[in-house]
């Protein structure tokens, strides 16, 4: 998910995608999931913002990605800590994905607002 461009390597969300749907079958672990479904969001948003990837199928694979860690990480146990914390570092995807233009932060506040049940603030809006 995060290719050394500068070495002409490619970005693959055939494969990132592959590891995840490998993983689902071969475990059953949902917090192991959740957990990679997150990690997948954290790198693909990482890579765009700092090497200013603007592909557009690229980012709209990001975004699914978002939707489908969101839920499945809020399918996890309320009471868990796992859930807050994959929950907590979605919110930094989330404000990464505000910085990458194209929608993709929009699209992820709906995807946001559709799982979470108190809307996120960001830094932007003045309410920390």
């Amino acid at each position: 998910m995060w290719p050394d461009v500068f070495r002409g390597e490619e970005a693959s969300v055939l494969k990132a995608k592959r590891a995840i749907s490998d993983y689902r079958k071969a475990s059953g672990d949902a917090d192991g999931l959740a957990e990679l479904m997150v990690y997948y969001c954290e790198q693909a948003a990482g890579f765009c913002q700092d090497v200013a990837y603007q592909d557009a199928a690229y980012l709209d694979a990001l975004v699914r990605m978002f939707g489908q860690a969101l839920r499945t990480t809020t399918d996890l146990s309320v009471s868990g800590t796992i859930r807050n914390r994959l929950l907590e570092r979605l919110d930094r995807v989330l404000d990464v994905g505000h910085e990458l233009g194209y929608g993709v932060g929009d699209d992820m506040d709906v995807l946001h607002a559709e799982f979470v049940p108190f809307p996120k603030r960001r830094a932007s809006d003045g309410n920390r």
